[in-house]
């Protein structure tokens, strides 16, 4: 008698069985006094179902029982640790060898079989971060993000049979912890961990929705990994891939020798740009895998949030299709995705810890609103347009950004649109796109000046904050999953002063609300000058909705211009308190007195930049500043 009993199947056909998991898969236990493991896989299409596993050296089939369109098996004898596929009969007679979709392990690739695993066993020390942790309030409190890729933060090659020097999870969880704890990132983000066969995908076709990536070591090995993070007070966001699944014969293409997971339709089923099989959101089995997967990294392994990859791919069935299937009125919109994404959303905010964000680069409205306001639900959308807008414009020579100055300044006209992330991601540093560093002009000087008032700019401006590894050092060449960060460079006296800068950037955004307390309220920004292109100069205020109280004003210079005697205008008489300058690191506050090393400066009457008040002062080459309204 099989385990998947009749509401199991209910609910899984309906699309809301989001527990699934407890189900699917291999599950160690004991049978009529046997120790053994459950094998239940969905394979409704196919004639015959059996499980191998490398107990007996892949030469034994265990046949398997079918309900209505799962197929069970208990073998005795088979533990954790077992290696196993299954042999899937299809429709046309041909046997295919496949590994398990709701595996919780995986082998390390090229052999890319599945592992048997367990769900318990684990003891978490977390409780205390747990017990006053408050997503429902992350909206209105500081992120700031460290985006992740482990196998090439950093190396350590063990023997010379060690070909990726990969370090293990509980590695990486005790210095990833130090390191984010000592800069002040609240939260990391992971990229790749759902286990994946090809390394140059980064991690985003995914064969494994429930399997931690077998690079890294084990499930608990990455348990504890969240473990300490979370005792060190650092969230963690996990990259997840709901969109699409790479086309390995051994994994879910064609699963029982029928399109399954991906849509029948072959002008839905693929997506050419990546060569990859498109899931079939329509079926409500797909939503039940699919949903439940984002439960399971949730309750099982206590991550925080969701990073949904791909959501406009998701959203318009014509995304990279010269010719495609349009919805029942016409339109390009994928209607079937768009209801999978509101049940996801709704169903991790409302019954989960979680939160979902959006990779989003679509030009659609309402990625953040609440469902039953005609939005899709996802907590934050990641803001596309300022990442590309502002590397656009630090990448045109000094003069020449006279001629762009709008690309910089119309940013703020859409930031309160949504509930956004302002991200400098690995798409922007990744092979062919050159590092945050090298993407501007000038000479070294410039260059580490730009860096400077880019992230200034970044954590003053509304929004949450995202940062790739090693540009918080100014990494001077582009990312490459293959490769080690440079970490060396932060012994040399330049990329120490970015770190220094963006340290205290990190501290100061964190200290005051006017900074992190975002809201779709447009009053929480206010320009004082955007209208001076031939500077290369922004100034504007932070502040609550409704007055001056904890107020901030920030200036941005990016030129390698001295402005002496520099005017700024402000709504209020008093004293501003000068808390931060990009000069700051630099040994000796980096030049004289006169030009802008002031404590504290006090507003003079006088019209400028359209407010009643003036501050004066001198604004060195590449200086952003941020004051304090005393």
């Amino acid at each position: 008698m099989g385990v998947f009993t009749g509401t199991d199947s209910y609910y899984f056909h309906q699309g809301t069985n989001y527990e699934v998991y407890q189900k699917m898969g291999a599950h160690p236990g004991k049978e009529n006094g046997k120790n053994g493991t459950r094998f239940v896989v969905w394979a409704p299409n196919a004639r015959e179902v059996a499980v191998i596993t490398d107990a007996d050296d892949w030469e034994r089939e265990y046949p398997m029982e079918r309900g209505d369109s799962v197929w069970e098996v208990f073998i005795p004898g088979v533990k954790e640790g077992a290696a196993y596929r299954y042999v899937i009969t299809g429709p046309d007679g041909m046997k295919r060898q496949k590994s398990d979709p709701y595996a919780f392990r995986s082998q390390l690739r090229p052999y890319n079989a599945s592992v048997v695993g367990r769900l318990d066993g684990y003891r978490w020390k977390d409780g205390e971060y747990q017990s006053r942790r408050d997503n429902t309030k992350i909206v209105e409190s500081p992120m700031a993000i460290y985006e992740v890729h482990l196998g090439s933060w950093k190396k350590e090659y063990k023997s010379e049979e060690d070909e990726d020097g990969f370090l293990n999870y509980r590695e990486l969880g005790e210095q990833l912890a130090a390191y984010v704890a000592d800069m002040g990132y609240t939260h990391i983000e992971l990229m790749g961990i759902c286990e994946y066969p090809y390394d140059p995908s980064w991690g985003y076709q995914v064969t494994g929705q429930y399997a931690p990536t077998a690079r890294y070591g084990t499930p608990d090995d990455f348990r504890y990994m969240i473990d300490v993070l979370h005792q060190n007070g650092i969230a963690v966001i996990l990259d997840w891939v709901p969109a699409h699944f790479p086309q390995d014969d051994y994994a879910m293409s064609r699963f029982d020798g029928t399109p399954l997971y991906e849509s029948a339709d072959p002008l839905r089923a693929e997506y050419p740009i990546w060569g990859t099989k498109a899931y079939d959101h329509g079926k409500p089995e797909v939503r039940s895998f699919l949903i439940s997967s984002a439960f399971y990294w949730i309750n099982e392994f206590h991550i925080d949030a969701l990073r949904v990859d791909a959501v406009a791919a998701m959203l318009y069935a014509d995304f990279s299709r010269p010719t495609f299937t349009p919805n029942i009125h016409g339109g390009h919109i994928n209607y079937e995705s768009t209801d999978f994404l509101k049940q996801l959303c709704s169903e991790v905010t409302d019954r989960t810890t979680g939160y979902i964000i959006a990779e989003d680069s679509s030009i659609e409205q309402g990625i953040t609103e609440d469902i039953h306001k005609g939005g899709l639900g996802f907590t934050f959308k990641w803001n596309m347009g300022w990442m590309y807008d502002t590397l656009k414009y630090l990448s045109y020579d000094f003069h020449e950004r006279r001629n762009h100055h709008h690309v910089l300044t119309h940013i703020p006209d859409y930031a309160f649109t949504e509930n956004f992330i302002l991200v400098l991601s690995h798409d922007d540093v990744c092979p062919g796109k050159g590092s945050i560093l090298t993407k501007q002009p000038g000479n070294s000087f410039d260059r580490f000046g730009g860096v400077k008032a880019l992230y200034t700019f970044q954590f003053t401006h509304p929004g949450k904050k995202l940062l790739f590894m090693g540009q918080d050092f100014a990494q001077i060449e582009e990312w490459d999953f293959s490769k080690s960060l440079d970490w060396y460079l932060t012994e040399d006296d330049a990329h120490q002063d970015v770190m220094k800068t963006m340290r205290r950037l990190l501290e100061i955004y964190k200290k005051y609300p006017a900074l992190y307390a975002d809201s779709k309220d447009s009053r929480i920004f206010e320009w004082i000058n955007r209208d001076w292109p031939d500077s290369n100069i922004i100034s504007y205020i932070r502040k609550n909705p409704y007055n001056y109280d904890g107020a901030l004003v920030v200036v941005c210079n990016f030129s390698p211009w001295h402005h002496h005697g520099y005017a700024c205008g402000v709504p209020k008489e008093g004293r501003y308190e000068r808390i931060f300058s990009t000069y700051d690191t630099v040994p000796g506050g980096g030049g004289p007195e006169e030009l802008g090393g002031f404590p504290v400066l006090e507003a003079e009457r006088a019209v400028c930049d359209g407010k009643p008040y003036r501050l004066s002062y001198g604004l060195r080459p590449f200086e952003a500043i941020i004051l304090r309204m005393m």
